[in-house]
């Protein structure tokens, strides 16, 4: 079961337009210490952007320190890097060795969450990485993705939490690990204590199926309306079993799915349309630009935003981190945001057009399913998967 504590004060940022100036300032004012996790760190004008707050912050003392994942931070250049160690920054890579030429499990297992701790006072979960919103391709809108900014009882897990992957980290790779800072601030207004809200993480110990259960959970105990926007959603057996299940009780389903294919991998989604839409389930392909959220709003009063989308390798491999919200008026926000993006960009898949013009799609989709199968049966993941 999900643990709900309160005591915060949660603002949810839309996309990096709202996400770096709240960086970028909560940065500046740093005094003592700052964690910051990230998939994508990108070599263009917002990572030199935060990449220049993060100096200023080590030049005038600040301990900094910036967890890269080895895949998805893998273009980051030498020059750089070189940048950020001469100003006192500390650097490290999550599993660097990416060769293509292995299925061995570790390689896929990736720190892809996202996440930002500065002095105890302030934190950052979502999906947004360090790269710009309009580093996309040509004819393409800017990215649309979410983050949270954190403050109050919910600091001192997150805070943890980072500490002790650094250390871990360092350990492994033999690196000193200096003196932590103080613990998290967790003293609040009055008004805030009524939100509650919870950190779910995964790893590949002690909280493998964290995710995913407390989506579960919350998807069983829907009464009126669930709403998912995800990026790469290729949904295990249990979940698609709840979201039916969910639908045939006579709750509003809605998936809001990305329409631009940028991996061949997501075809596999495609290959459970005919069964969502039999059940009532509402299907939108957002098509105006690449929409990289992970969130959920179920019936107004519980919302998720973080880093993991569901799919195996976010779900059973991956380092992740979501934040769960139990509170009416930030559920209603980010639905309100998520209807918007249906509005604007989506089009909706009508049961009756996929069944009739989609055979080979349909058909190539179960072909590229059946391979992910595959490739998840070599790494002894398969059998999770099926569950």
């Amino acid at each position: 079961m999900t643990n709900f504590i309160g005591g915060n004060h949660l603002k949810l940022l839309r996309n990096g337009a709202e996400y770096f100036p709240a960086l970028e300032a909560a940065i500046q004012h740093a005094r003592h210490e700052i964690y910051l996790e990230t998939y994508i760190y990108q070599e263009d004008v917002i990572g030199r952007r935060i990449g220049n707050a993060l100096k200023k912050a080590a030049h005038r003392g600040v301990k900094v320190y910036l967890l890269l994942d080895g895949f998805g931070s893998q273009d980051f250049s030498i020059t750089f890097l070189q940048g950020f160690q001469l100003a006192g920054v500390n650097v490290m890579f999550y599993r660097q060795k990416i060769s293509p030429w292995t299925f061995k499990k570790n390689r896929l297992r990736r720190l892809h969450r996202k996440v930002v701790v500065i002095d105890g006072k302030v934190g950052f979960v979502g999906g947004i990485n360090i790269i710009d919103d309009n580093n996309v391709p040509e004819e393409a809108s800017p990215r649309v993705d979410y983050a949270v900014e954190i403050r109050g009882a919910l600091l001192a897990p997150l805070l943890d939490s980072v500490q002790k992957l650094w250390k871990h980290l360092a350990w492994l790779q033999l690196r000193k690990v200096s003196q932590q800072y103080a613990s998290a601030k967790t003293k609040l207004d009055s008004k805030y204590k009524e939100v509650k809200a919870a950190l779910v993480l995964r790893d590949n110990v002690l909280h493998r199926r964290d995710i995913e259960e407390a989506y579960l959970e919350a998807i069983a105990n829907a009464k009126e309306e669930i709403i998912i926007a995800n990026s790469y959603f290729v949904p295990g057996w249990r979940f698609r079993k709840a979201l039916i299940d969910a639908a045939d009780r006579g709750v509003s389903v809605k998936l809001l799915l990305q329409g631009r294919i940028e991996y061949l991998v997501m075809l596999a989604t495609h290959a459970f349309y005919s069964t969502f839409l039999a059940h009532g389930i509402e299907i939108y392909e957002y098509r105006k630009s690449f929409m990289h959220s992970k969130v959920a709003v179920i019936d107004q009063e519980w919302a998720t935003v973080g880093s993991s989308n569901i799919d195996p390798f976010s779900l059973l491999l991956a380092r992740e981190a979501n934040v769960m919200v139990r509170d009416h008026f930030f559920a209603e926000e980010l639905r309100a945001s998520v209807l918007q993006s249906i509005q604007d960009g989506a089009i909706e898949i009508s049961p009756q057009a996929w069944v009739r013009g989609n055979l080979k799609h349909r058909i190539f989709s179960w072909i590229v399913y059946g391979v992910l199968r595959i490739v998840l049966g070599v790494i002894g993941r398969a059998e999770d998967w099926r569950k």
